[in-house]
């Protein structure tokens, strides 16, 4: 899971690294994270002229592809 998605699941409270291998939602909660950021670059990417560029930004601080 990416750095950035592991941090804000950490201040959500919903990640402990101590546990999370051991926890059955840690591939739910990945995709879930996954799911947002698209949404977010679906919405940048179609806001304007440089839209994309943003959305192209988000999926790399992420990690995540369209």
């Amino acid at each position: 899971m990416n750095e950035q998605i592991k941090k804000l699941a950490e201040q959500a409270g919903i990640y402990q690294p101590d546990r999370f291998d051991a926890i059955d939602g840690s591939n739910q909660m990945k995709k879930f994270a996954q799911l947002i950021v698209q949404e977010c670059m679906c919405i940048s990417d179609s806001i304007g002229e440089h839209g994309y560029i943003a959305a192209e930004e988000m999926g790399k601080h992420f990690g995540v592809e369209e």
